[in-house]
């Protein structure tokens, strides 16, 4: 009799503590998203030679700006699915002196699919102005006509570009 009402307390100890372990099936874990939602059409739009304006019209406020790297814009955005890992993206945008876009790097490029990210292709690059990659000759192989490469090249040579408006000024007369 002793011996049953210790075995069953502790059957019951062992299947308490067993059960603390698992997570109850019907518990909802939200998303927890934070920071700026930045997309690769986004990325796109963005030209060497933009003003911090045109900048932030087309990416939004930037979620850091850096006190002692005031050239240096962050937008960073987090996403951890309920109960998953967490995933975060980065870009960094940066100005010359005259307030005008000189690069930018991160996890997004320009004219660089997600498709391309995943097959392994560095995604910690810095993307320079065009006055600063001409300095540098680099030999091009073309692709062979079918390939992934071919294909991904005629994605990016269709891309059209889209202008940033600009406002007109107000008109000022006394009427």
């Amino acid at each position: 009799m002793q011996n049953t009402k210790l075995l069953l307390t502790s059957f019951t100890f062992v299947g308490l503590l067993a059960l603390a372990g698992c997570s109850f099936p019907g518990v909802y874990k939200i998303d927890i998203q934070q920071g700026n939602v930045v997309t690769q059409d986004m990325i796109d739009q963005l030209r060497p030679g933009m003003t911090r304006r045109q900048v932030r019209f087309i990416m939004g406020n930037p979620l850091l700006t850096d006190t002692f790297h005031a050239d240096r814009w962050d937008y960073l955005y987090s996403l951890q699915p309920g109960g998953g890992e967490r995933q975060q993206e980065r870009v960094s945008v940066i100005f010359n002196g005259n307030d005008q876009l000189v690069s930018l790097s991160g996890d997004f490029m320009p004219g660089v699919s997600r498709d391309e990210a995943l097959l392994g292709k560095d995604s910690g690059t810095s993307v320079t102005a065009p006055a600063q990659e001409a300095e540098k000759p680099k030999s091009e192989v073309p692709a062979k006509p079918g390939s992934l490469l071919d294909q991904i090249q005629k994605d990016v040579d269709g891309v059209e570009t889209v202008p940033v408006p600009t406002p007109q000024p107000l008109d000022t007369s006394p009427q």
